[in-house]
């Protein structure tokens, strides 16, 4: 029996039987079905603990949502802190904290920046982002990559793969028509026509496998949006906050985004947070009718100290050294591990702290994520490639843990190297 006071189950069994019953059927099976049975109970730092206290370090961290670790005891204080005078606050009214919160997020750009608009996670974010592109060039269309994640809200789902928009009937293929990733002639095809509102991309295409952007791809895509009058929207869910070793990772790529979005850690994982940081040239909603988008969580109050804090970490000088030092740790590690079984781990996709495993073999990134189960740590494939493995250490791990790291690393990918011959019927 498990008792944890606000409920109590007899044994994990019965736990993944409530589950399904009460929560989710089809997303409690799929785990089960991949041999990880894990249940989250403690978290702190960069481990986590399941119900039956075994540690996994955690290189998943819920898509960068815990960059800064689970729990950090900063942000920890500054959200108790905060509960003794706020609370989530009124989104009609002017508020203190997300005026703060919006000067400086604003700091954190290029100075092209003008606004910032509050939601209450990802996927509402991208949906204002585009919401707010229409208004400012009075066309539909939106345009993105094949493969993209965006979010599951109305606007947002129709930005990425059709099998989230079909499953639900909201598919709007002719608004928003997708090109492959680092074609730039598919790209001005599609913009040709000066019917484009925006181009949505992920900076680093994350549930796609972390694809890099051959260079001058991304400034290839921002001239093109000038010439033919269209919104550029940098999606930093994934690689913005340091995750690429800059705060942004569209800056470090040299482009300046008409509208910036941002979420997962912005609130250090206490808090649901998304911002929307638009430039004055297509802010016009905000003069013209404020109250176009209402969120009645988007901007809440202590998520927005919360977030205060999280800037001020990840702008600390030291915390862009760690992420440097860190970075080139793991491309010296990985370049080793690679070198052992170069026929199965086949590539490494990495831009600082944004990384993705390349294996060969269909599915090779899940056997890799059920190895490292196996061995304490816990990552997940691409939904939208399994042979690519989503590897995202902490921006603040320490040098003995992320040695640590890759030794299990390594021997994840051995055993997983000899499952997945085993399973072609080739000697390992």
């Amino acid at each position: 029996m498990r008792d944890y006071g606000f409920v109590s189950y007899a044994s994990r069994d019965d736990f993944f039987d409530r589950s399904r019953a009460a929560w989710n059927p089809g997303k409690t099976q799929f785990w089960l079905d991949q041999g990880v049975d894990l249940v989250i109970d403690r978290r702190e730092g960069y481990h986590l603990w399941d119900v039956d206290g075994r540690k996994l370090i955690d290189v998943h961290l819920n898509g960068g949502t815990y960059s800064l670790g689970h729990r950090h005891p900063e942000l920890v204080a500054a959200m108790n802190e905060a509960m003794t005078h706020y609370d989530v606050g009124n989104h009609h009214f002017p508020s203190i904290a997300r005026t703060a919160l919006a000067e400086r997020l604003l700091a954190t750009c290029d100075g092209t920046m003008g606004k910032v608009v509050f939601a209450a996670g990802g996927g509402e974010a991208i949906d204002i982002a585009l919401k707010t592109a229409r208004h400012a060039t009075q066309r539909r269309k939106i345009v993105s990559i094949r493969n993209a994640f965006h979010g599951h809200t109305g606007l947002a789902v129709n930005a990425g793969n059709p099998r989230f928009s079909r499953l639900f009937l909201v598919d709007e293929p002719s608004q928003f028509p997708q090109v492959d990733f680092n074609d730039l002639a598919a790209m001005e095809s599609a913009l040709r026509g000066g019917d484009v509102a925006a181009v949505l991309l992920e900076t680093v295409p994350a549930t796609y496998g972390f694809v890099m952007p051959e260079p001058g791809y991304l400034a290839g895509v921002k001239d093109l949006c000038e010439r033919y009058g269209t919104v550029y929207i940098a999606d930093e869910v994934q690689t913005g906050l340091m995750r690429t070793g800059e705060m942004w990772g569209i800056y470090k790529a040299g482009v300046s985004p008409d509208i910036l979005v941002t979420s997962k850690g912005t609130a250090g994982g206490l808090y649901p947070l998304g911002a929307v940081i638009v430039a004055d040239k297509v802010a016009g909603w905000l003069d013209e009718d404020g109250f176009g988008h209402i969120s009645t969580f988007g901007g809440a109050e202590l998520g927005c100290i919360v977030a205060m804090k999280v800037l001020e970490i990840t702008g600390r000088p030291q915390t862009r050294a760690t992420v440097a030092s860190i970075a080139a740790r793991l491309e010296r590690g990985l370049a080793d591990i690679r070198s052992d079984h170069p026929d199965f781990f086949v590539g490494i996709r990495q831009n600082g702290l944004v990384i993705g495993l390349e294996f060969d073999h269909p599915t090779g990134a899940q056997l890799v994520m059920r190895a490292l189960y196996e061995n304490g740590v816990w990552a997940i494939f691409s939904t939208l490639d399994t042979r690519v493995l989503q590897f995202k250490p902490g921006l603040l791990m320490s040098p003995e843990l992320v040695d640590d790291l890759l030794e299990r690393l390594h021997r994840a990918v051995g055993q997983a190297r000899a499952a997945a011959r085993a399973t072609s019927g080739r000697a390992a």
